[in-house]
């Protein structure tokens, strides 16, 4: 995650997995679940998948907008999602930067709603896939970003079977990483782009709200509310995990602001939260860095936070809806 900082200031019993056949799979509720208080989904969620899906995403080594390696990446993430059940649909533009102009692509699949859900606008649950471009080492960015990637390509995987209270957006964006060095026309160039779209095109009423996931793989995860965040949708999370357990991932205190793929949203009135672990190794000797590597990971971040948006959603939706 590319940011400019500005200064601002087991418990209970686990239920016994239960297996259910179903036509695309097994899926039984993961070994480091909460479970008392949570969804179905949520209990559907595994940690130690979506570590796995970050695995991959790093092997594929440095995924800079523009290279072979993020179109292999692209691929990986659209066979995934398609191998759920989803249309996976790839919106393409040209970024000018300051290398010039750099093809890139956001990725979008629609979850629908369940079946007897009322019609409302989506939750967009999104990430970047990216990587820094660095030339003086290899930055393969397992936090930053495969950890987004991982997390997002589970909880599709998980709401392909539990479908949600409203329709849910899985949204990838690239080109959040600055090419040469951060600021206002250097980095977002996705999330600029689909927030730009949208509003000429006078959708972006179809957003509901937006959980945007940055660097939550940490084996030490923990993070505060991002001020940028809108506050309803940050008190209805940071609520859910408490409820649930999750009170040491999700800290209650108030962080530092962090310029990042929600902000394009939030300037455009979209209601919107940035979860994200600034604090990452000694120091945040991690950051854009070699050492942000697999080793650095760990699934009982992801489990929280996985569990966390799941049970969140139902509130999500009723807030949205009004009710």
């Amino acid at each position: 995650m590319s940011q400019r900082l500005r200064r601002l200031a087991a418990g209970s019993t686990l239920f016994a997995a239960v297996a259910a056949v179903v036509a695309i799979g097994l899926l039984a509720a993961p070994a480091t679940s909460v479970q008392s208080g949570t969804t179905a989904a949520a209990n559907a969620f595994d940690g130690e998948r979506a570590l796995r899906y970050t695995a991959d995403a790093v092997a594929f080594g440095p995924r800079v907008s523009g290279s072979d390696s993020i179109e292999q990446m692209r691929q990986y993430i659209e066979r995934t999602l398609q191998g759920f059940g989803y249309t996976v649909t790839r919106d393409e533009f040209a970024a000018m930067t300051p290398l010039g102009l750099v093809p890139m692509a956001n990725l979008i699949a629609v979850v629908p709603a369940a079946d007897d859900a009322p019609d409302g606008p989506a939750i967009v649950l999104a990430g970047h896939y990216d990587t820094k471009l660095f030339e003086q080492f290899e930055f393969v960015g397992a936090n930053d970003a495969g950890s987004s990637t991982g997390v997002l390509l589970e909880l599709g995987r998980v709401l392909a079977e539990n479908k949600p209270p409203l329709p849910v957006w899985l949204v990838f964006f690239d080109g959040e990483e600055a090419l040469v060095e951060w600021n206002d026309t250097d980095g977002r160039y996705g999330s600029k782009h689909m927030a730009e779209r949208m509003e000429a095109a006078g959708e972006l009423d179809r957003i509901g709200a937006m959980i945007l996931f940055d660097m939550i793989g940490d084996a030490d995860l923990s993070f505060p509310k991002e001020p940028h965040g809108t506050g309803w949708l940050n008190d209805v999370v940071w609520q859910t995990a408490a409820s649930i357990g999750h009170g040491d991932v999700f800290d209650d205190r108030i962080g530092q602001f962090m310029e990042d793929d929600h902000l394009p949203f939030t300037e455009r009135g979209v209601a919107a939260i940035d979860l994200l672990d600034f604090n990452y190794g000694p120091a945040h000797r991690n950051w854009h860095a070699p050492f942000d590597t697999m080793d650095k990971l760990g699934p009982d971040g992801f489990q929280a936070v996985g569990e966390t948006i799941l049970t969140a959603l139902p509130a999500i939706a009723e807030r949205i809806l009004g009710r």
